[in-house]
């Protein structure tokens, strides 16, 4: 049988001591919910996160706990379980063959680029992750077993985003940063080099060290029990969870249980404001819906008691400046503006028209795809067969192990198309005249209550100031949406160019991830760039909406739809339709 190569080991890992902590602290209370990665490429997440199962303590039964990682293209029944073929074919018996979930019970389940996980495969973690149990109700079968593991995830977020639902459910995110220093980076470059002429050596040459860690956790483990909460703590959590805005209560139970494994890898018998300080960043960055921020106390000031009126918890008023707070405006093509906000310029409600031959640009290359012609409306879903799948499991069960098979089983087919609606918005400074912003703002909130209505996702992009921002991740089309586009700013210069790049991006790995996603973009734009627009990809099922309002027009939305091949319509013109319906 072939050895497995030796892994890099944990604590010979140059810096990245926060990732280590909470790593840690994930080991020492498997309750705090996972580990969550995020961060460029290189930047050792992967290295450090199978590197942790060289030190995991043994559990009660002297066992050392699984760690298992599942592979990106796992099927549905390599995850959950399924039949064991060859005891049906030999023995005429359908038994359960356990799956992944079912071999990282009690231990960690680590999924390398997290962000890449097929949506089938998410709705199954997540069904998962909430009981700490797996049901399998098909093929007559009707098997459950437990299913309790960390969650351990790497990811680079300039590979797409990461699904809400499975988001929240990791409970601690690290992010890390690209900027490495050069002292950093020759040590680890020779301590690379030096793991690679030998590795067998050099794991040996750490091996009191990584035993000395394990003992710590085992040690940790032991104390955590023990480790007393004062009444001052869980009123900090819940204000400071307040302040950040997030939604329920997971944030507060995650950021106790992970101050009290700090506490028990300190040592202390109590949580301490250090603690809470430490772990604060890592429970909130993915849950924080506003950036409203207290500064933390300092490590090792000591809290006040609380006594009458006074709760020992900082209530000092929340910064008034953003994350882009102090930063220079980038001069942009047409002259950069601070950022300005503009609100929504409501659109009547009304179904949204279809992009015919009428309403496309007057070049030929402007010309409709097959997807968007008469006959599918936006939000409609097409059906397509799987008939020509066969169950085999199903097959089986169906001719009780009998050979030749009578009859043969097939797959069900689907009975719908998913759809994604993908809207990159024009911030720059040249869309704050006449209210345009406002106005493209307001078919953005209509183009996201269509969307909400026929269930389907969105995402939303800004490109202005020079730069590309999230407005909206991936998910559900949400009933919020004006909030969150008054909260866009404008201003800056238009990086078009790179947006359309960034979309053709996200879109070829949105399709590598479900082969049947269905990706209509809108690209909302006065075209006022002097950009070069030649060379960019096809963004598919594409519609250009031109909000050029200037007394001098450039008229280069209708080019820049040609370029993409992609459908054109002024934004007067389609507000006018929109009336008229």
């Amino acid at each position: 049988m072939m050895q497995s190569p030796a892994e890099f080991p944990f604590a010979a890992v140059v810096g990245q001591d926060a990732l280590k902590t909470a790593l840690l602290l994930n080991v020492i209370n498997p309750r705090v919910g996972g580990v969550l990665i995020s961060g460029p490429r290189g930047s050792a997440k992967s290295t450090l996160a199978r590197a942790l199962a060289a030190i995991l303590p043994d559990d009660a039964e002297g066992g050392r706990p699984p760690f298992v990682t599942l592979p990106l293209g796992a099927s549905e029944d390599r995850l959950t379980g399924s039949l064991d073929l060859q005891r049906v074919l030999s023995e005429r018996e359908a038994t359960f063959h356990e799956g992944l979930l079912a071999k990282a019970d009690r231990g960690v389940l680590y999924v390398d680029e997290v962000n890449l996980l097929p949506d089938t495969l998410v709705d199954l973690l997540l069904d998962v992750a909430a009981s700490g149990i797996n049901i399998i109700e098909r093929d007559g079968i009707s098997h459950t077993h437990p299913a309790r593991f960390s969650l351990i995830g790497t990811m680079n977020p300039d590979e797409g985003e990461l699904r809400p639902q499975l988001l929240d459910r990791f409970g601690l995110c690290l992010e890390q940063e690209a900027v490495v220093s050069v002292r950093e980076r020759i040590a680890i470059v020779r301590e690379r080099e030096t793991f690679d002429r030998d590795p067998e050596s050099y794991v040996a040459r750490h091996e009191a060290t990584q035993a000395s860690l394990t003992q710590r956790i085992r040690r940790a483990q032991q104390a955590l029990a023990e480790i007393a909460t004062e009444p001052w703590i869980y009123e900090h959590i819940a204000v400071r969870c307040e302040a950040a805005g997030v939604e329920g209560l997971r944030a507060d139970v995650t950021w106790h249980r992970a101050a009290q494994a700090h506490a028990a890898w300190r040592g202390s018998h109590t949580v301490s404001q250090e603690d809470l300080d430490t772990v604060e960043p890592w429970v909130l960055a993915h849950r924080r819906t506003t950036q409203h921020t207290t500064p933390p106390t300092p490590p090792g000031t000591p809290r006040p008691p609380p006594g009458k009126g006074d709760s020992g918890v900082d209530r000092e008023a929340p910064s008034a400046s953003g994350d882009h707070a102090g930063a220079s405006q980038a001069q942009g093509q047409w002259g950069a503006m601070p950022p300005v906000a503009q609100k929504s310029v409501s659109v009547q409600e009304a179904d949204l028209p279809e992009f015919s031959a009428r309403t496309r640009a007057k070049h030929p290359a402007s010309a409709p795809s097959s997807r968007m012609r008469r006959g599918h409306q936006p939000g409609q879903r097409r059906a397509h067969a799987e008939a020509d799948r066969p169950d085999w499991f199903g097959t089986l069960i169906a001719n009780r192990g009998h050979w030749p098979w009578q009859q043969l089983r097939y797959r069900k087919a689907r009975t719908g198309q998913p759809v994604l609606h993908f809207i990159l918005l024009d911030t720059s400074a040249s869309t704050l005249g006449q209210r345009l912003l406002g106005r493209a703002k307001g078919l953005v909130d209509h183009l996201a209550r269509q969307a909400y209505a026929a269930r389907e996702q969105i995402v939303v992009l800004g490109f202005g100031n020079d730069g590309i921002t999230s407005i909206l991740p991936r998910r559900r089309a949400p009933k919020d949406m004006l909030s969150r586009l008054d909260a866009a700013d404008g201003g800056g210069g238009t990086p078009i160019r790179e947006a359309v790049l960034r979309a053709a991006r996200l879109i070829r790995q949105w399709r590598r991830r479900e082969a049947g996603l269905h990706v209509r973009t809108y690209l909302i734009t006065d075209g006022r760039t002097r950009q070069s627009m030649a060379g960019l990809p096809s963004l598919g099922d594409c519609v250009v909406v031109d909000t050029e309002q200037s007394a001098v027009k450039l008229g280069r939305g209708a080019l820049i739809a040609e370029q993409l091949g992609a459908l054109y319509r002024p934004l007067p013109s389609l507000e006018c339709s929109l009336e008229a319906t």
